[in-house]
């Protein structure tokens, strides 16, 4: 997933030589405190999904069907829920009394049924709540096409239980099938095997073989057609978009080979991407065969298409081989964003992936600055008893974790790294890692007792320790450098309409707007007079420029604000836009102002973040 919000955090103090908490016994696989399940007992074999999409009432009801096996005889099957109904449970055929415990806060309600060894189907009979967090429901007049209603999912962290009885942790896997019955007309697609057309019946069929975690599971539903783009990649959006969305990622089927030649075989099928409307939350979200990505990277220039290298390197880290606990996050985000930038070079060359790294150091400085360098927050091992997963869902995991790997490449040497992670991935397919396994992996097999490198690289500073350790590797700046002359020279008069910017990339652009922050009125206008900003179809740049506006009180960059703010949903442009607007009373009426005009325009993973901001 790419990128996720900067959650609220709790900021405890840690001194950088601390060692880990109980870090002799994460040696063993560790409970995962985020699920009431009992999967680590009972065997979960298989899911069978039968369900319906109910647009009017903003509803799915159906059957979840759970093959089990129950070896030692443990009494209770519990399964995790939240905000659903269950009707009914039957084991083995024949119905059973289930029970559901008082809901908890963040972790919702376990349902708890009663099994005997010979359990082996397990089927429960519920519907889902209107306000499910994992379901956003979209009228007609809030997509594209404005005709027809859509409807998406977002399960990660731990909101597939918002519309799946199941045991909701990112170590449980199993294979599924579904059948969804949607209105006539529309289109369902799921992280699974797809169809290319739509049908007359309205019915569905799906099959993921290959086992996953219940937050990859997903499911569309809408005005949706498909473009190939070659014999594995392809994109599915509504009619609109299509053409424009197929240009644009051009290059999956070339992503998809070179990240082969990195890491290993892709091992899912296909590779398809599915452009959603405007108010999806995240950059995008890896669901397995089929990627959700946010419109806002459809830029007319392919400029902004690192998003999908970065979905698709989840095919091997956090897909292929998932991070055990949401505490152990660092092991999906921070591996795939070096995948990603590893993916970029490869097509783009060294110096485009520098830009890359350089711009992710910037967002990890500033969530380091946000959250406290001290902060426990910002050890790669996250500590996240009592509390949302989603609190550890910053760049520190994406960042810290990649510059992490890249550490550890500059001192074992690129072929020596790419053959562990090779054989890393190869060797735990389809299995969970947790960060001490990992670590003792790391040691075993590529630091093998050289104690030189483990001690240039400080591991335990890194996974167990606060901000950003002094030896993180900074990349080489040759074409920022050309962008910070630019910027010297405006900053020291130099009219904005003569600055050489032939050719830069939006990443040179980003970095130009990021090292004019605190422009001033006059300066803004001369910029926007000369390079066009306030109409720019960049979301990355705009989201910039729009928050350089609200601090310089720039007004002629505010109707193409509110207009932004109006068809993009995704948090991390979001939360700064709004965050800015609320430092000032000006800016603060203008907030409350927009955002209650344009709140039911954003999922409710975004609206929970910005209830909490915009008050």
């Amino acid at each position: 997933m790419k990128y996720a919000m900067l959650a609220g955090a709790l900021l405890l103090a840690a001194a950088c030589q601390q060692p880990a908490p109980k870090q002799e016994a994460e040696t063993l696989p560790v409970k995962d405190q985020h699920t009431l399940s009992n999967a680590d007992s009972i065997d979960i074999r298989k899911l069978d999904l039968n369900i319906g999409v109910d647009f009017e009432h903003k509803q799915i009801s159906g059957v979840a069907a759970w093959h089990v096996a129950n070896p030692q005889n443990i009494p209770l099957l519990k399964l995790d829920t939240y905000g659903l109904t269950i009707d009914s449970v039957s084991v083995n055929g024949r119905k059973v009394q289930h029970s559901l415990d008082a809901a908890l806060p963040v972790l919702g309600s376990r349902l708890n049924i009663p099994v005997d060894q010979s359990a082996e189907l397990v089927q429960i009979w519920y519907k889902t709540s209107p306000e499910a967090t994992a379901l956003q429901w979209l009228e007609p007049s809030q997509t594209m096409g404005k005709k027809q209603p859509f409807l998406y999912t977002q399960s990660e962290s731990i909101y597939a239980r918002t519309w799946i009885p199941c045991p909701d942790g990112p170590g449980i896997r199993f294979p599924y099938t579904a059948t969804v019955k949607v209105p006539a007309g529309l289109m369902a697609l799921m992280s699974a095997e797809n169809v290319q057309q739509r049908n007359d019946s309205g019915i569905y069929h799906f099959s993921m073989e290959q086992p996953v975690p219940a937050y990859l599971m997903a499911l569309a539903v809408g005005d949706i057609s498909f473009k190939a783009i070659d014999s594995i990649t392809g994109v599915y959006t509504e009619p609109a978009m299509l053409e424009k969305a197929a240009w644009e990622l051009a290059d999956m089927g070339k992503m998809v080979t070179t990240a082969a030649q990195l890491y290993g075989p892709y091992r899912w099928g296909r590779y398809d991407v599915l452009v959603l409307p405007p108010g999806f939350p995240l950059g995008g979200m890896e669901n397995p065969r089929l990627t959700f990505a946010t419109p806002t990277i459809i830029a007319g220039d392919r400029s902004l298409v690192s998003l999908i290298a970065h979905e698709l390197a989840h095919s091997w880290s956090g897909n292929l081989v998932t991070n055990a606990t949401w505490e152990d996050f660092w092991l999906n985000e921070g591996f795939t964003v070096y995948f990603e930038r590893r993916i970029m070079e490869a097509m783009q060359g060294e110096n485009y992936a520098d830009m890359l790294w350089e711009l992710g150091y910037q967002d990890l400085q500033g969530t380091v600055d946000e959250l406290g360098k001290d902060s426990k927050d910002t050890w790669l091992k996250l500590d996240l008893h009592d509390r949302n997963p989603d609190d550890g869902l910053t760049d520190i995991a994406y960042e810290k974790g990649a510059h992490f790997l890249r550490l550890i490449e500059k001192n074992a040497g690129r072929a020596k790294l790419d053959t562990f992670l090779r054989t890393y991935f190869d060797s735990h397919a389809f299995k969970t890692m947790n960060t001490a396994q990992f670590l003792q992996y790391l040691d075993a097999n590529l630091i093998k007792g050289d104690t030189a490198m483990a001690s240039a690289i400080r591991i335990k500073d890194w996974v167990y320790g606060p901000g950003i350790p002094g030896n993180c590797p900074r990349a080489p700046q040759k074409r920022f450098a050309k962008v910070s002359d630019e910027v010297k020279r405006f900053k020291e008069g130099t009219a904005a309409k003569t600055l050489q910017t032939t050719g830069w990339s939006s990443h040179e652009w980003l970095y130009f707007l990021r090292a004019l922050t605190g422009a001033d009125k006059e300066k803004m206008k001369e910029l926007d007079a000369a390079f066009g900003f306030t109409e720019t179809g960049n979301s990355e740049m705009a989201d910039q420029w729009f928050v350089m506006a609200v601090a310089a009180d720039y007004e002629p960059a505010y109707p193409a604000m509110e207009k932004f703010l109006s068809e993009v949903g995704r948090r991390k442009f979001l939360t700064p836009l709004y965050a800015e607007m609320m430092k000032t009373p000006k800016g603060k009426e203008m907030a409350v102002r927009i955002y209650s005009k344009y709140k039911q325009n954003y999922h409710p993973l975004a609206q929970e973040s910005l209830n909490k901001l915009v008050k």
